[in-house]
């Protein structure tokens, strides 16, 4: 069945029930209720895997792989990357706290940020490796930082506004353009490079990204230009580091299948840097990829459970129990998904029908017009790829409690994150009486 490819590579039906490392998603939903997430360890190994051997046989310098804190950060899942070497972007002070609480050593940390606060900035000085510094008001903030405690100052990157995105399927993800919030003009980079240079701060790379959830490698090569030619203005060291950004995309819906070219991504990046180089006499630099999605999308499975099913004329709607706040990707970018019926798993005498949630939002939608077998209340849809950006953007709207989150490994599933409760949103309040009368 083409739908099963969207699912961790672990993923079967065994007598009508759809299992995934050998456990059956009834089964899971029944024990931990739903909404449930699930990630797949063997997925994301194998993802890892195929990354850095391909990069290995593609890049003669020094490579390494960044994890995107931003698709899911936890404690289970940023030990799961140490385990691979990986470093961590992240994102200000609550990303580098997951980072560091699960003991990630400052070399396998790098902060991104457009716009980050004192208290991020000093979070990453003092448990970040390298700081990539997204504009010119923020390396003056560095500076005074820096006066203070240099013995263990992190790297300083650029990060480089290229002046062109990739294409990807919503405008709010792409970040390259030339009126994008994101990084500095090529003015800006040499002015901040000079900057460095006359406090002493320790640069030693450039970075840029053009956009999230890309299929064709072949836009970043001018940017990879531009950014070598710059290199060579900037007097970086000769041991300096370089980030042609990341995001490659992954197949959310079966028309998008198959999964995009990991080796066409990796290679075409590798290819590039090699040639300018060469042309431009330039040292190889240190290269960092940063894969994003394609590292952990496909690994997560969303399990919710039909409450009722309306059909108003044409539209069937099939409401569950989870949707905008734990995945807001289709409200946010009209994301296209797929599912399948976690039992009787099958797409054959289908209907069209619209998944949607609870929530008090006509934007509370996950799918519109899929085929799909009949569903009927209380049967258990899993929707796949499901393992970047929703919880991670996921939100407590209308109350909503943020789902369990299940790591399933080899015939075992273990809670890596609790199902928030009604006395979770509590403990937020002050419990203090602010009005006289009550």
């Amino acid at each position: 069945m083409k739908r099963l490819d969207l699912f961790p590579i672990t993923s079967k039906i065994i007598g009508h029930n759809l299992t995934i490392a050998g456990l059956t998603l009834e089964s899971l939903a029944d024990q931990h209720k739903t909404p449930l997430y699930l990630y797949d360890r063997a997925t994301l190994d194998s993802a890892v895997l195929e990354y850095k051997s391909t990069l290995a046989s593609a890049y003669p310098g020094p490579a390494s792989i960044t994890y995107a804190g931003k698709a899911f950060l936890c404690l289970a899942l940023a030990q799961w990357t140490q385990l691979h070497g990986l470093t961590i972007d992240c994102t200000g002070e609550g990303e580098i706290a997951i980072a560091t609480a699960a003991g990630v050593q400052r070399e396998h940390i790098l902060v991104h940020g457009v716009n980050k606060s004192m208290d991020d900035l000093k979070a990453a000085i003092k448990n970040a490796g390298t700081i990539v510094i997204d504009n010119l008001s923020e390396l003056h903030r560095i500076k005074d930082l820096f006066s203070e405690r240099p013995s263990t100052f992190p790297d300083i990157w650029l990060r480089l506004l290229p002046g062109m995105a990739v294409s990807t399927h919503h405008a709010h993800t792409q970040t390259g353009q030339h009126d994008s919030k994101f990084g500095m003009t090529r003015e800006e980079i040499m002015a901040a490079t000079v900057f460095c240079k006359e406090h002493s701060l320790p640069l030693n790379g450039i970075h840029f990204h053009q956009g999230s959830n890309f299929r064709d490698p072949e836009p970043l090569l001018p940017a990879i230009d531009l950014a070598l030619d710059l290199a060579v203005k900037m007097g970086l060291p000769k041991d300096w580091h370089f980030c042609p950004g990341g995001g490659w995309g992954v197949a959310y819906h079966e028309d998008e299948l198959p999964h995009p070219s990991i080796e066409n991504y990796v290679h075409g990046i590798a290819e590039a840097i090699v040639e300018g180089c060469q042309i431009r006499g330039l040292a190889l630099p240190h290269l960092h990829l940063e894969p994003g999605r394609s590292l952990v999308a496909r690994a997560g499975v969303a399990i919710y459970r039909v409450g009722t099913v309306k059909r108003r004329g044409n539209k069937v709607w099939v409401l569950i129990d989870g949707g905008l706040a734990d995945n807001p990707r289709y409200a946010m970018y009209g994301a296209k998904y797929a599912c399948l019926p976690v039992s009787g798993s099958g797409v054959e005498g289908s209907e069209q029908v619209s998944l949607a949630g609870p929530y008090c939002e006509s934007g509370d939608v996950i799918l519109e017009g899929l085929a799909i077998s009949p569903i009927q209340e209380g049967d258990l849809i899993a929707v796949p790829v499901s393992g970047a950006y929703h919880l991670s953007m996921s939100s407590n709207y209308n109350g909503a409690r943020r789902p369990a989150v299940l790591w399933l490994e080899s015939g075992k599933a273990t809670v890596i994150q609790r199902r928030e409760t009604a006395t979770d949103l509590l403990d937020r309040d002050s419990r203090l009486l602010v009005f006289d009368q009550l």
